[in-house]
């Protein structure tokens, strides 16, 4: 299971659909998807006050000044946290992100592109990529990279 924890409002009516065709594609295990939504200021201020994540946390934070990987290396990142029994939190922040000593504390820093994003699209291609991340790992069609 990937708990993805997000800051700001629940998904706006137009994201429910798009995430629900994901989530419904995802096996069950490991990689289905459990969403907490909290208020951008509680998020901050919880995270600050107290790392509520152990060793047995693989945690990766969404942001755009992380690294930019590809989806292959996405889903290794996830099979990897997987052997090791590790559970996985994704934090996505609300539109200012995180500040430096949260993001600092995470495994791993994410960045989807040099673009930047709302964090509602942040939700969806976090769900998208575990789809994906997933297919990577069953050695199915969807995932096509190119060929350069």
């Amino acid at each position: 299971m990937i708990r993805i924890i997000a800051g700001g409002k629940k998904h706006e009516n137009w994201l429910k659909e798009a995430i629900a065709e994901y989530e419904k594609r995802l096996q069950h295990t490991p990689y289905s998807l459990v969403w907490e939504f909290i208020e951008e200021e509680k998020l901050i201020k919880k995270l600050e006050t107290s790392w509520p994540f152990s060793g047995r946390d693989h945690v990766i934070i969404c942001d755009e000044r992380g690294k930019n990987i590809s989806s292959d290396e996405y889903s290794i990142l996830l099979q990897n946290a997987f052997i090791s029994s590790k559970n996985v939190i994704i934090l996505i922040g609300g539109a200012f992100g995180f500040p430096p000593e949260i993001r600092a504390k995470a495994d791993f820093l994410w960045s989807f592109s040099k673009l930047v994003f709302p964090h509602q699209i942040a939700r969806l291609l976090v769900a998208e990529q575990t789809y994906r991340a997933q297919e990577i790992a069953r050695g199915s069609h969807y995932h096509h990279a190119s060929q350069i």
